[in-house]
């Protein structure tokens, strides 16, 4: 299978001389860089950047849309100007986006290069966001999202499940836990900003050890922005592991938590009518999250998995194999994954242990 290549500094700028400076430091760093032209293209790679360095002329633009928090951004211009006083927009707006240094270039060319060759190594504080998403209608996504939180939670990770999807069944009903009792979206839908995700935490239910942000019953309305952003930030600094489980029908909250996702899996049955559902929404993923995956359900000689990931030009994250009685299992308010012998669980086992090992730095963030 797949394993996607290591992150790369994440350069934000329009500006053709900032960035063929910026690059030439880079290439003198020995150091790959991923460049975004506007601030929407930023987004996709922003949370997994083991550095950013955003340039003057987009870093305002930048700090309207309200980037989560990174621990290591930048601030990069040119022709020597100073942007550190404080009625300076560029200034104003590097503080905005947290920025810890405004570097003036050639000045400041030294230090940037430094940056750039110190971000090969791994940095900590932030828990990887796996969202999960169907392909199709009745793909299995939830099922596979609550799989990987239960195996987060074997593992003795701090694991948070957020139920993204407004018109799903439920990940409590799922789960056989639709009475537990503690808090749900409609107590959240109008908090933006940083959140204490400890109190968070506590308002919740707690399912089988892991807390659980889903629906209340009857009607509900898609997560707004600014709540999806507070939720999701004060998770993953809060936590080991969080899952989302994200409609197929991509709303402006779902957008917000697949710029915050760390690997989107895409959960594709082994049908043509299914894979063909899937592509078109593999392009949207790729464009917001840099590390997109596949996931085949029961694939078989005759639709393998591989040829189904190469279909959707995407990496095959694993194939699972088809749930024993799994309608007679839902029926009776069972979790499938909740048995180390079920496919979804044997596959949350071995997807967690390679996230973790992909992302050492970040395993234990909540630690």
């Amino acid at each position: 299978m797949d394993v996607p290549t290591a992150p790369r500094p994440l350069v934000i700028t329009d500006a053709p001389e900032l960035l063929d400076d910026l690059l030439r430091l880079a290439a003198a760093a020995a150091i790959d860089v991923t460049v975004a032209h506007t601030t929407a293209h930023a987004g996709r790679d922003w949370s997994q950047a083991p550095l950013i360095v955003a340039g003057a002329d987009l870093l305002p633009a930048l700090a309207d849309l309200e980037p989560e928090p990174h621990l290591n951004v930048v601030a990069a211009g040119r022709d020597g100007l100073r942007y550190a006083a404080p009625d300076h927009p560029v200034g104003t707006a590097a503080r905005r986006v947290g920025a810890r240094a405004v570097f003036s270039l050639p000045h400041d060319e030294a230090a940037l290069a430094e940056l750039f060759a110190e971000s090969s190594r791994p940095r900590a504080g932030r828990a990887p966001v796996v969202s999960v998403i169907g392909g199709r209608g009745g793909a299995g996504a939830s099922l596979l999202a609550i799989a990987l939180a239960l195996g987060g939670a074997r593992a003795g990770l701090c694991t948070a499940l957020i139920d993204a999807d407004p018109l799903g069944v439920g990940l409590d009903v799922l789960l056989g836990e639709e009475h537990a009792e503690g808090g749900r979206w409609g107590d959240l839908l109008a908090r933006e900003g940083r959140m204490d995700w400890s109190a968070v935490r506590g308002a919740l239910p707690v399912v089988r050890g892991l807390s659980l942000l889903t629906w209340e019953r009857g009607a509900a309305q898609p997560v707004p922005t600014p709540a999806m952003r507070a939720v999701l930030t004060s998770a993953a600094h809060g936590s080991d592991l969080v899952v989302t489980d994200l409609p197929r029908a991509l709303d402006a909250g779902a957008e917000e938590a697949l710029r915050r996702t760390t690997t989107a899996l895409l959960v594709v049955p082994a049908a043509v009518q299914a894979v063909m559902a899937a592509q078109r929404l593999a392009p949207r993923l790729r464009d917001h999250v840099a590390d997109v995956r596949v996931v085949t359900r029961a694939a078989d000689a005759d639709l393998p998995a591989a040829d189904i990931a190469r279909a959707l030009r995407l990496p095959l994250a694993d194939d699972i194999a088809k749930e024993r009685d799994l309608t007679a299992v839902l029926d009776r308010g069972d979790a499938p994954a909740d048995h180390r012998g079920s496919p979804l669980a044997r596959f949350a086992d071995r997807f967690l242990a390679r996230l973790r090992a992909e992302h050492p730095a970040e395993a234990g963030a909540a630690r």
